[in-house]
């Protein structure tokens, strides 16, 4: 009931911004994409394994029918997706976007919120030239940056654990169209991922075959450790926004390793995950990092009770 309460007033905030919504149209180019992302969706049912929560499995069956079915046109018009990977007109979205406004860097930051029209978009209703995801996701670089005394430009190599549906690493070569940008996620997510990076007209590829991308979609830890290991020497950001903390406890075991090669660290997480104490997870990777002798810092997120930031940078 609770749940069901909950997707009501989801679509309830989403049709605020009906008028400002733009449909994408199907054309060949279209058409040729949503094919090869069904041959990849193909390729992942035989050799589908699972080890997921709940949550996810549900979620990643979905995201999987979807992409078989030729169904992505206007995929962020879909509900499930919706409330995974997009957060919309929520009123404290608003104190988020002033915030922005009132920064030095407005200019810098109006061009990373700035929506465009792939996936069809929830544009945000009190600003239908942006979006509640662009303003969620770079109020989340805004807040690191201020703790890091870093310019977020400055990073050659981006980890993302969980990477939604691509948003971030396409905000990311806004910023430096040089980078590097690996994602860790599931298989049926990679290819949501590569369909809308793609249409983005960057450059990517799934699996460690495809390494020399600029975007690199992973879902093997092994592929993923080689390429770290492979751009080691480069200056480093990990990313996780909500993904680590909704990720069975014994998988990210193998996450906690790669940590160690990552100084600069923006990660947020909600207090508790079905049965998982989050915080007293997070409050030990802190003093790992402090161990490291790193500047590590555990703060709440503002506006959402019981979420919290954990940011390391180095020291020197």
């Amino acid at each position: 009931m609770i749940s069901q309460i909950i997707d009501i007033q989801r679509k309830i905030r989403a049709s605020l911004s009906i008028f400002y919504n733009k449909n994408e149209l199907n054309n060949e180019r279209e058409k040729k994409l949503s094919e090869e992302a069904k041959i990849l969706g193909e390729n992942i049912l035989k050799s589908k394994k699972s080890n997921y929560k709940k949550t996810h499995k549900i979620f990643s069956n979905k995201t999987l029918n979807i992409i078989l079915n030729k169904k992505l046109l206007n995929f962020l018009q879909y509900s499930f997706i919706q409330k995974m990977f997009f957060v919309h007109n929520r009123l404290f979205l608003n104190q988020y976007l002033n915030e922005l406004k009132r920064s030095k860097n407005w200019s810098f930051w109006k061009k990373l919120i700035n929506e465009n029209n792939i996936g069809n978009p929830v544009r945000y209703f009190l600003d239908p030239q942006t979006s509640g995801n662009k303003i969620f996701q770079t109020y989340h670089l805004k807040k690191y940056q201020e703790f890091s005394d870093k310019k977020i430009k400055n990073y050659k190599f981006i980890f993302e654990f969980g990477g939604g549906y691509g948003n971030m690493a396409t905000t990311f070569f806004k910023i430096n169209p040089k980078l590097k940008y690996v994602i860790f996620d599931t298989p049926e997510i990679n290819v949501l991922q590569y369909y809308y990076i793609k249409k983005n007209n960057l450059d990517v590829g799934i699996g460690y075959k495809n390494r020399n991308k600029k975007i690199v979609l992973i879902h093997s830890f092994k592929d993923l450790k080689k390429i770290i290991y492979q751009n080691q020497n480069l200056k480093k950001l990990f990313i996780a926004n909500w993904s680590l903390s909704e990720t069975p406890l014994k998988l990210r075991k193998n996450i906690d390793i790669l940590l160690s090669k990552f100084d600069y660290q923006l990660i947020s997480f909600q207090k508790n995950f079905e049965n998982i104490d989050n915080l007293k997870y997070f409050k030990k990777l802190n003093n790992i990092n402090l161990k490291k002798k790193r500047v590590s810092r555990l703060i709440e997120v503002p506006k959402i009770k019981n979420n919290y930031y954990l940011f390391s940078k180095s020291k020197k």
